[in-house]
């Protein structure tokens, strides 16, 4: 009877997880429609931005803006990270942490050190004790990061600011790109310098009138497509967290109830067994009263 109370006890406690995890997989099922729409919303506008740059990009002299120019020296890096604050997500964070510390690995020899920008509860925790291994330094740490445009502005600015002031030679942005509710890629995008258009030789480019000036236009232009990669990043990284989320606790849910069917199937056999045993003590005393 003990091992009967404690199977009823495993039982109930499996139902109250699977009622967690069923209402964890619901809630990321409504929240997720609203970013995946978001995501794939600006995904046409973030890649039609970016020829619009690379092309200027390939047309204009380097020397009308910092940001075009490739240093001769590079010694440091920027690297952006963006994961999750919340856990229960499958190998979402684990997948982004792989492809960072590999992209670390093959930096050792190019730079001589990486700066972080780790943005996600759980990228901090991870990479707190892991970023001095590959010889790289935390400079900023954001949690609960909404991802709006304006706090894309105001972490690209900073960004921009570490690049034209020396403190960077490269900016990078690592996140999980949104493919479908059950596959996200991680990727490493190269932000700064803006990488032009790829041009065959002999090619002729056309250049353009540009009022009030070339420079002014592009000064104004290209932080404001930093911004825009930053932005489309924290949209597809909260897409693909939740579409992540939403399948992890659906498997979740899942195996529960498998648990619970072998765990009442033992339930039912270790009843019958002390059914059978009372039913033969029964039996027994009455033979012996004979």
């Amino acid at each position: 009877m003990a091992n009967l109370r404690l199977i009823r006890r495993r039982v109930r406690s499996v139902r109250k997880t699977q009622q967690i995890t069923r209402a964890m997989k619901l809630v990321a099922a409504a929240k997720l429609k609203r970013a995946q729409e978001a995501a794939l919303r600006a995904r046409p506008y973030a890649a039609k931005v970016g020829e619009v740059i690379a092309s200027l990009a390939a047309r204009a002299k380097p020397e009308l803006s910092p940001l075009l120019q490739v240093r001769e020296a590079v010694r440091r890096a920027d690297l952006v990270v963006l994961t999750s604050d919340r856990g229960l997500c499958g190998a979402f964070n684990l997948n982004v942490f792989r492809r960072v510390e590999e992209f670390l690995k093959e930096s050792r020899g190019r730079y001589e050190g990486s700066t972080l920008t780790l943005v996600g509860r759980k990228g901090r925790d991870y990479f707190r004790h892991k970023a001095g291994a590959y010889g790289a330094e935390i400079g900023k740490e954001l949690i609960r990061v909404a991802p709006d445009y304006p706090t894309a502005a105001a972490l690209g600015e900073e960004l921009v600011q570490r690049y034209l002031e020396g403190a960077a030679d490269e900016l990078w942005l690592a996140f999980n790109e949104f493919r479908s509710v059950i596959s996200q890629r991680p990727v490493i995008r190269k932000l700064l310098p803006i990488t032009p258009m790829a041009v065959a030789e002999g090619t002729y480019l056309p250049d353009y009138l540009y009022e009030p000036s070339a420079g002014a236009i592009l000064n104004e232009l290209l932080p404001r497509h930093l911004y825009l990669q930053l932005y489309q990043g924290l949209l597809e990284s909260t897409a693909g967290e939740l579409g992540a989320r939403m399948s992890a606790m659906d498997n979740a849910t899942r195996n529960a109830g498998e648990m619970i069917e072998r765990l009442t199937l033992r339930m039912n056999k270790a009843r019958q067994e002390g059914i059978t045993k009372e039913l033969m003590d029964i039996v027994t005393g009455a033979e012996a009263l004979k």
